[in-house]
């Protein structure tokens, strides 16, 4: 597989549809690959129809199908919740595992979550260690990966996602590189992609707005969606080129916060991996 751009389902979030609908749209807008957002139970703006976020206790088979049915495939779940948390992440990583092997997701992206008030420095890694290391076991069985995305206290910095992201020797922990998170962490995302490269299999294409960067570049850890790619910060085209000199493949999820940021970030994304001037209002810095 070359480089294709994929959707986070996000971006149907401001329109209060479901999952399906959701699905339905991207592939109208030409994308090709979705990434579906999972949680536990039953919650009342997705069983309602207002949500997006797919339920892991409904049948798999069911994502699967509705998938199939608009031609699209799944570059991988988002499943995030705190890796410092076992008693919850273990048995929340491990069905979304199993889930992503139902519907041929490749990977289950995930973060470290917010670290709990009481856990000491010392300990963080420890619990982190253990909850990989009994979650990697299924995720062998199944073969797929799980992915640590730049998102929290410690993964802003690439120093801290890579101690993250090598906690367990498994070829099945890998990384979600996240250009906009780590930008407003406060990295340089081009030089984190390089670092990255070695375990990277799934990247959240994410802009970051000329005003958002301003406002909050190194206040924070991250932002749920960005702008469209090409209407912000991050040089894709520069991106593009560190993956393909890398020999990389995979898909470059989009995160947006809307269906015409989505359209918008495909028609970017798509010149530039065709070769074609790129339409948008790419700002560099």
């Amino acid at each position: 597989m070359s480089i294709e751009a994929g959707i986070n389902m996000e971006f149907i979030r401001c329109e209060d549809k479901p999952f399906a609908a959701g699905v339905a749209r991207a592939a109208q807008l030409g994308y090709r690959y979705v990434e579906p957002m999972v949680h536990n139970g039953r919650e009342l703006l997705s069983e309602a129809g207002y949500f997006h976020s797919f339920s892991m206790d409904n049948e798999p088979l069911e994502m699967k199908d509705i998938l199939e049915r608009n031609g699209v495939r799944a570059s991988g779940l988002s499943a995030h919740i705190p890796l410092m948390r076992p008693e919850i992440s273990v048995p929340y990583l491990e069905k979304a595992i199993r889930l992503a092997a139902v519907v041929g997701a490749s990977v289950v992206n995930t973060d470290e979550g917010i670290r709990p008030d009481w856990l000491e420095d010392a300990e963080c890694f420890h619990v982190m260690r253990y909850t990989l290391k009994k979650v990697l076991q299924v995720a062998d069985r199944y073969g797929v990966y799980v992915a640590i995305e730049p998102h929290q206290s410690i993964t802003k910095r690439t120093d801290g996602l890579l101690r993250i992201a090598t906690l367990v020797d498994s070829p099945w922990l890998k990384i979600n590189y996240d250009t906009g998170n780590a930008f407003l962490g406060g990295e340089d995302p081009y030089q984190g992609l390089k670092a990255s490269l070695p375990l990277l299999v799934h990247v959240h294409a994410k802009d970051i707005s000329v005003r958002q960067a301003e406002n909050e570049q190194g206040k924070v850890t991250g932002t749920p969606v960005g702008c469209a790619c090409g209407e912000g910060v991050i040089d894709w085209a520069k991106v593009i080129s560190i993956l393909r000199e890398a020999g990389w493949s995979g898909v470059l999820s989009v995160e947006c916060g809307t269906p015409k940021q989505a359209a918008d970030s495909l028609a970017h994304l798509s010149a530039i991996l065709a070769g074609r001037p790129a339409a948008g209002k790419e700002v560099r810095r």
